[in-house]
């Protein structure tokens, strides 16, 4: 089943910028190896904190070289290759496969948001599934791109046999659930993941596969730890870890953002670097706040 290659715990890898804020792709090897000691199970380059939609093709191109030099061959190369257009994103797919990527996440097309509806994300996805090399993961991102995939769509595309999970990043656990209980119900070839550590735990309750976060950059050990607990049936723990990667993870996320993120790495001996304009860096005052958490 292709779908059981989405399993564990992944960090969705920022994108490090030198500081004439070009692409550092060898920094990006670095933040990998090191990443590589821990037991997460595959690695996504270019989402939504890999800056993505501020890259060029050439930018991207390098990146997902990059990547593939430094992810051992047991771990997952996931490729971001999201565009406005079906056209761009199975060339950007095309390119991450003859990379080397053995997945691409997409997220949802969504400048128009008003024609984005069910139906051509049907087209969109099923267009891009049918001439991929390689398997397709949807990306919902609603705080970002202000498309919310329904249950009914997901559950149609689901159905494709090169469509093989979703990353939620709907906080929306009663979505989550229904998802997760319809395709058992439909014994589909799927897998949900988790969008954000604030609600691995509960999803994972609900019979999530496992989890693309933030928090994993930071924090890779707790992130493991809760996926560990969850599937010893060990409620209690489960439940204070889930407790406990809150507050890091509001801060890497919702509160400080990519900034955030890219400020902890560098403080924990991972390369985070610049954000890229009109992103702004993090302000002395946020910085000491972050500085305060026990990472």
């Amino acid at each position: 089943m292709k779908s059981e290659m989405l399993v564990g715990v992944m960090p969705p890898v920022p994108t490090p910028f030198d500081g004439r804020g070009e692409v550092a792709p060898g920094k990006l090897e670095e933040n990998l190896l090191q990443l590589s000691r821990h037991a997460l199970s595959g690695f996504v380059i270019l989402g939504s904190n890999g800056e993505y939609v501020y890259l060029d093709e050439d930018e991207k191109a390098a990146l997902f070289k990059a990547a593939r030099r430094a992810i051992p061959k047991d771990k997952l190369f996931i490729a971001g290759t999201g565009a406005e257009s079906t056209r761009a994103a199975l060339r950007l797919t095309k390119l991450a496969a003859e990379a080397g990527a053995d997945a691409a996440i997409v997220i949802t097309p969504a400048y128009y948001k008003p024609a984005m509806t069910g139906e051509a994300m049907l087209k969109h996805f099923s267009t891009l599934a049918d001439a991929s090399p390689i398997p397709v993961i949807l990306y919902n991102m609603p705080a970002y791109a202000g498309i919310d995939m329904s249950v009914d769509t997901i559950l149609k595309l689901a159905e494709h046999p090169n469509i093989i999970g979703l990353k939620e990043s709907a906080p929306n656990l009663v979505k989550i659930s229904e998802l997760t209980a319809k395709i058992a119900e439909k014994n589909l070839d799927f897998a949900v993941l988790a969008g954000s550590a604030s609600y691995l735990q509960p999803s994972l309750m609900m019979g999530a596969s496992g989890g693309v976060l933030a928090a994993v950059n930071v924090a890779p050990e707790l992130c493991l730890n809760i996926y560990k607990a969850c599937k010893e049936n060990q409620v209690e723990e489960a439940r204070r870890l889930q407790h406990s990667v809150l507050p890091l993870n509001a801060a890497v996320t919702t509160k400080y953002g990519v900034a955030g993120l890219k400020f902890v790495m560098d403080k924990i001996g991972l390369y985070g670097g610049p954000v890229r304009p009109p992103l702004l860096p993090l302000s002395p005052a946020d910085q000491e706040a972050i500085s305060k958490l026990n990472w």
